[in-house]
């Protein structure tokens, strides 16, 4: 079984090789099961135009397509670099065994990928945020959990 230096090298070789092409950033993901590569992802950022085409989200999303399922327990997750708050999050709603990263978030905030101020926010309350956040229509709000909770073909995730 490959071990887990292996795949970060060939996911630092697809993050080289991604800046060296101008296909997007420098960092890219493997999602593993079972020693086989079931998912590849690059950053797509700047390619796409999409904000969330982080190298972990692509692997996420492909493995999760090639497994036809959303979890992906069992599954380890290889990043160049230590994943930034939504690529974390991804991790857990995929509910992964574990992350393996390369680089930390103080090596990309040198390279200029400086994702401390979304830490800072997050641990702010909503309306203290840069992006001004307000709750409204709060006595409608639960309507859609109510149906979720109604609706007897729902499955949990």
């Amino acid at each position: 079984m490959p071990s887990p230096s292996s795949f970060l090298c060939e996911a630092i070789e697809m993050a080289v090789q991604n800046v060296t092409t101008g296909q997007g950033g420098p960092f890219a993901a493997l999602v593993v099961r079972d020693g086989e590569i079931v998912g590849r992802g690059t950053n797509v950022v700047t390619t796409l135009n999409d904000p969330t085409a982080h190298a972990e989200v692509t692997a996420i999303r492909r493995a999760c397509d090639a497994l036809d399922d959303f979890e992906l327990a069992g599954c380890t997750l290889y990043a160049t670099c230590e994943p930034c708050p939504m690529c974390l999050g991804a991790a857990y709603w995929a509910r992964l065994d574990r992350v393996y990263y390369a680089a930390t978030q103080e090596d990309a905030a040198e390279a200029g990928f400086d994702d401390h101020h979304i830490y800072e926010e997050m641990a702010k309350p909503p309306t203290e945020r840069q992006i001004p956040m307000d709750q409204a229509l709060s006595e409608e709000a639960n309507r859609p959990f109510e149906a979720w909770l109604d609706y007897e073909d729902r499955v949990a995730y």
